[in-house]
């Protein structure tokens, strides 16, 4: 530090203690004293200098700062630290139920009947695969006060080809049939000796064979088509052929969709037998129709609802007659979703030309003559206003009312007791078609309930109010039927259900001259089965048929199998 500093820092030290000295000796002598403002202290504010971030010094040594380097030395270092991979923590899941491709089912009863079942799907490749269903259900019959035979078999065997491609996806279908049933239902008052009636060999055989395909295209303008032939006969040397084509294009029209459905449908047939027996010279029956028709339909679809709006034209050639015929039919379906899934509320005005074939009466009376006069349905319009919904995972209904105007309906009737009788349905003991115009008032409710994953129950029930126009009566269409279901899982092993059907009284014909009608009684069939599974491929099968035991008559004169009791087996597998 410089000479000057020092000397003068030194100075103000002395005087600085001088003035403490002086201070002191001064307060000894202070008196108290009064001191009046008269002037209130205004204070300013004088120049203040900053001081400087970095004041300048004014030392004569000044020192350089040295710079400063240095090097870093990496060496590495072994180290025998793994860190653990990461798990996740286990999930108890339950055990998934295992799903086979193919199952046999196999079954035996009283009245000497058989069950058996075998269907297996081949999985040829990721877009091909293969299936088949064979199916037979036979009884040796044994019904109580029934003179003639009445056993009957039921057997067919489905073969199906379907192959998928990226644009689109076609497949193959072929099968046969074979049936047999007996004219049993033989009238209380016959009239006949014991040795006519073991004469009477009530034996009737049904079998068809049908083949089909059909192509379904992913994105272009031919939506899809199908082709269907079948063919159905009788022991009789009835003969049947049935072709239906049908092609459906549609078109996109933003929103909305033009789709057009195509029929072409083609009957040929022909029954050996003539109606009348009395005839001396046979001419049978033959019939030749070709149906030909167009449905175009625009379709809009929104947020809440869906809306069809089309019509029906169908041109009809009796080519056996040389008749032909125009129809025109609405076809026009509407839905709204009024409250989410709750409440859709549907409705619709359609009609069609319905081709009606000897197969279909059969499926419905396996006990009809072979001597059927075929014509087509005309089903003007039917119109019907619905409501349906799940109002919670637990309940789901379904309800609807409308009203239908029909023309040319087949109604069954029992065909009257020829004399003297030629062939095996000559006795009274066969059923016929009658043609009328018929009106429909009809009602339909159906309730589900699924109680929880085990127990299901459902029911449903129809009226019918019907209105002919020169038959007496609807013959043998009932008024009310009804159903009832009920599914039930009593454990992972055990199981159960049952149904219950209810078909109300109907009318039919006892003779033709004079007329003469019968009322048959409305009926309950209740049916139940228990089953158990011993694993996921083995299972044992009950089933009861029939339970209350009542031999009701479903046809005229024929009554049903009482208490029928069936149980079985059923093995799932994989190849």
């Amino acid at each position: 530090m410089s000479i000057h500093k020092l000397l003068i820092i030194s100075t103000c030290a002395v005087l600085y203690t001088f003035s403490l000295q002086a201070q002191e000796e001064k307060d000894k002598t202070i008196e108290t004293d009064r001191v009046i403002v008269v002037k209130a202290y205004t204070p300013t504010i004088s120049d203040a200098f900053k001081v400087k971030t970095i004041p300048k010094l004014g030392d004569s040594a000044t020192y350089q700062k040295k710079e400063l380097r240095y090097n870093i030395f990496s060496v590495p270092v072994a180290s025998t630290f793994t860190p653990a991979k990461g798990r996740a923590a286990d999930i108890e899941r339950p055990k998934g139920v295992e799903l086979y491709d193919n199952y046999a089912t196999l079954g035996f009863g009283n009245y000497t009947s058989v069950l058996a079942e075998f269907y297996s799907n081949f999985q040829i490749n990721r877009t091909d695969n293969f299936g088949m269903y064979l199916h037979h259900n036979s009884s040796q019959g044994g019904i109580e006060n029934v003179a003639l035979d009445d056993k009957f078999y039921n057997s067919f065997l489905d073969l199906n080809y379907t192959s998928r491609t990226k644009d689109f996806t076609y497949g193959f279908e072929a099968g046969i049939e074979h049936q047999i049933f007996n004219w049993y239902g033989l009238p209380e008052n016959n009239f006949l000796t014991e040795d006519q009636i073991l004469a009477i060999n009530p034996e009737q055989t049904y079998y068809g064979a049908k083949v089909g395909g059909k192509l379904i295209f992913n994105d272009a303008i031919l939506d899809k088509a199908i082709l269907n032939y079948r063919f159905f006969g009788d022991a009789t040397e009835s003969s049947e052929h049935h072709v239906n084509l049908e092609p459906t294009i549609t078109l996109d029209l933003g929103d909305q969709k033009l789709q057009t459905v195509m029929t072409f449908d083609y009957l040929n047939g022909s029954f050996e037998d003539d109606p009348n027996p009395n005839n001396f010279i046979e001419t049978g029956i033959k019939y030749s129709r070709f149906i030909t028709g167009i449905n175009p339909n625009l379709i809009f679809n929104g947020d809440n609802f869906t809306l069809n709006l089309g019509a029906s034209i169908f041109y009809s050639m009796d080519i056996e007659n040389e008749e032909n015929d125009f129809f025109i039919y609405p076809n026009v379906t509407a839905s709204y979703r009024l409250l989410d899934d709750a409440v859709i509320v549907y409705a619709a005005l359609e009609g069609e030309l319905k081709q009606n074939t000897y197969r279909d009466a059969v499926q419905d009376n396996p006990y009809v003559s072979p001597t059927l006069t075929l014509q087509p349905t005309n089903k003007q319009y039917e119109g019907y206003l619905g409501f349906k919904g799940r109002v919670s995972d637990i309940f789901s209904y379904n309800v609807k009312g409308g009203y239908a105007s029909q023309s040319e309906v087949p109604l069954f009737f029992l065909n009257t007791a020829q004399i003297p009788a030629v062939e095996a349905y000559d006795y009274g003991n066969s059923f016929a078609y009658r043609y009328d115009d018929l009106t429909t008032a009809f009602a339909y409710a159906e309730l589900n309930f699924d109680i929880n994953t085990k127990f299901k129950l459902s029911t449903i029930a129809e009226y019918f109010d019907y209105d002919t126009t020169n038959e007496v009566e609807a013959w043998n269409l009932p008024s009310i039927k009804a159903s009832l279901r009920a599914d039930y899982q009593i454990t992972d092993a055990w199981y159960a259900g049952a149904q219950m059907y209810f078909v109300g009284e109907r009318m039919d014909i006892v003779s033709n001259t004079p007329l003469i009608t019968k009322t048959l009684d409305s009926y309950i069939d209740v049916n139940a089965n228990l089953g158990y599974r011993f694993n996921d491929q083995l299972s044992a099968f009950i089933k009861g048929y029939n339970l209350i035991g009542d031999n009701y008559e479903r046809w005229s004169n024929y009554p049903v199998q009482g208490i029928q009791v069936l149980g079985g087996i059923t093995y799932k597998f994989n190849y």
